[in-house]
């Protein structure tokens, strides 16, 4: 049957051709459901070994995977209550200011820098946030319902996942089944690491960019200190994007801070760089930066904030496919 089809498909071109921009066309129209998908395995792959120890420790299958899951909705829940309002609010104020930060009489390299409106974005996308954490969080999260779902999902993978698995594995040959059991294994293990690595390293230099600021004694420390915690998550670039607003708050006090506050942020890359990331990051797939910077480019322009953000576990995803292959 499959030799046939192929036959057919290799014999008419023309057919083959629609086939493929009608495959081309329908991923396109669901690329949402895909990402959804996507970031789901990537989830379960993530939470996949501490389930896999509670059932080691003889906690029934079901239990051993709501366990994990649980602790993270509450981790989750007790970090919005405790830290969204205020956050917040620091983001509000930061946003309303930033056009006197910009003002003509602020220079770089004696470059004046010009004004920017930005009071009139903070009052637009973030006018009623401060009055309701939820609509923050599915803001943040590209709606509350998607963020459900995801996790429903990856529930669901991690509970059924050896049945899952086994049904995929079956779609190929019997020759090639436990290559492709080895491969999709080594895929788990890749992009499970690489979340929890992010994770970490999202958090600590969030910490570490937040006890720097508040000892220089720098203006809104917590969110410029999220916001390098969460442009970690891009690597290569998205250091440097968080850099720039911190600068620029320093510049308004003096050129001087605007340097130490930059050799700040330098010294915590620095760090990461040598020290955690090889101790962290030591079972992720190791990319070169171009390779990762086209990857981010690409990945923005055809999906967005979530494509610059997939891209990287994606373009490892192929990487081991083609080591392995």
């Amino acid at each position: 049957m499959k030799k046939s089809l192929l036959s057919f498909l290799a014999q008419n071109q023309i057919v083959t051709a629609l086939l493929i921009v009608g495959i081309g066309w329908l991923i396109v129209e669901i690329r949402g459901v895909l990402i959804a998908l996507f970031v789901s395995y990537i989830l379960m792959a993530s939470i996949e070994p501490y389930a896999q120890a509670l059932k080691r420790a003889r906690v029934p299958g079901a239990l051993a995977v709501i366990i994990p899951y649980l602790f993270a909705v509450i981790f989750l829940i007790l970090i919005l209550l405790s830290l969204v309002p205020f956050l917040v609010s620091q983001i509000q104020i930061l946003l309303s200011r930033f056009p006197s930060y910009l003002s003509p009489d602020v220079r770089f390299l004696g470059i004046p820098l010009g004004a920017v409106n930005l009071d009139e974005i903070a009052a637009k996308e973030l006018g009623n946030i401060g009055e309701n954490v939820i609509a923050f969080t599915s803001r943040i999260f590209g709606g509350i319902i998607s963020v459900i779902s995801i996790f429903a999902v990856s529930f669901y993978l991690l509970l059924y996942r050896e049945t899952v698995m086994e049904s995929f594995i079956s779609l190929f040959s019997r020759s090639s089944q436990n290559k492709v059991r080895k491969i999709t294994l080594l895929v788990e293990d890749k992009l499970g690491g690489w979340l929890r690595g992010q994770l970490v390293l999202s958090g600590f230099i969030g910490v570490i960019t937040w006890v720097a600021l508040t000892i220089l004694g720098l203006e809104f420390a917590l969110p410029l200190a999220v916001i390098a915690g969460l442009l970690e998550i891009v690597p290569t670039i998205g250091p440097i994007i968080a850099a720039i607003p911190a600068i620029i708050v320093a510049l308004n006090i003096s050129f001087p801070m605007a340097i130490i506050v930059g050799i700040a942020y330098f010294l915590i890359q620095l760090l990461e760089n040598n020290i955690l990331v090889p101790r962290i990051m030591q079972r992720a797939v190791g990319l070169n930066p171009i390779v990762i910077i086209i990857g981010i480019i690409i990945g923005g322009k055809l999906l967005g904030v979530p494509g610059a953000l997939l891209a990287i576990p994606f373009i490892s995803l192929l990487v081991v496919i083609y080591r392995n292959i």
